[in-house]
């Protein structure tokens, strides 16, 4: 038995993710985006070969919303790094709710207007499908894949396919972090800081995001 740095991918359809808000109002204002889905599954062996026990999802909720109620900002980013620091650069959302009903655990987050988020929400807004990544710290009882002593941290965004398959292995495993990196993503990265909703601007920058992925896909 170790300790162990847990992270849990769900893709758009495992998750069951629904988009709440976006667009804009009668005034031309960007409304509101949210997800909401499964942010984490109880009970059932996953893609890591880890159960987690109902009641150590029930303890992460009651740790995530404990948080809220006391005022303090749940962040989430775009991506997720392999440790447990929150990196205010990388920031896209931030958990609003969550809750239990069966065997999982629900939550509900908030695209904010940062960089990352905003990029999150014109790949949203275009009909791209984001999934979810729960990441936090526990033990795993290596003979059987049973979690306990589990802490969640957050839930962060992840460009997960919908099928392992559906992109080139490459881009499966290249976080956004280093595509970034790229002469043309570095452009849209920067470009996003300035974003403000304005149609001509976000029909060019959609435009933008279009191209980047269909050259890092190739």
């Amino acid at each position: 038995m170790s300790g162990s740095f847990l992270v849990e991918q769900l893709n758009w359809d495992e998750a069951k993710l629904l988009v709440e808000g976006g667009g804009t109002d009668e005034k031309g204002n960007k409304k509101d985006l949210y997800l909401k889905g499964i942010f984490l599954q109880g009970e059932v062996r996953n893609h890591n070969n880890r159960i987690y026990p109902i009641h150590e999802v029930r303890k992460a909720v009651n740790a995530i919303n404990e948080c809220i109620r006391r005022g303090e900002t749940v962040w989430g980013e775009a991506d997720h790094p392999d440790n447990l620091k929150i990196n205010l650069d990388r920031v896209s959302h931030m958990i609003t709710d969550m809750w239990v009903e069966g065997n999982y655990g629900y939550g509900k987050l908030k695209i904010l207007p940062t960089p990352l988020g905003n990029i999150c929400r014109i790949l949203i807004e275009s009909g791209g499908k984001l999934g979810v990544s729960s990441r936090g710290s526990g033990y795993v009882n290596e003979s059987n894949g049973l979690v306990y002593d589990y802490e969640i941290v957050t839930v962060d965004i992840v460009a997960k396919p919908s099928a392992p398959n559906a992109y080139p292995k490459a881009m499966y495993e290249k976080r956004l972090y280093d595509i970034f990196n790229t002469r043309q993503g570095k452009y849209i990265y920067e470009m996003s800081k300035e974003y403000t909703y304005d149609r001509k601007v976000d029909k060019y920058l959609k435009r933008k995001v279009s191209e980047w992925l269909n050259n890092v896909l190739k």
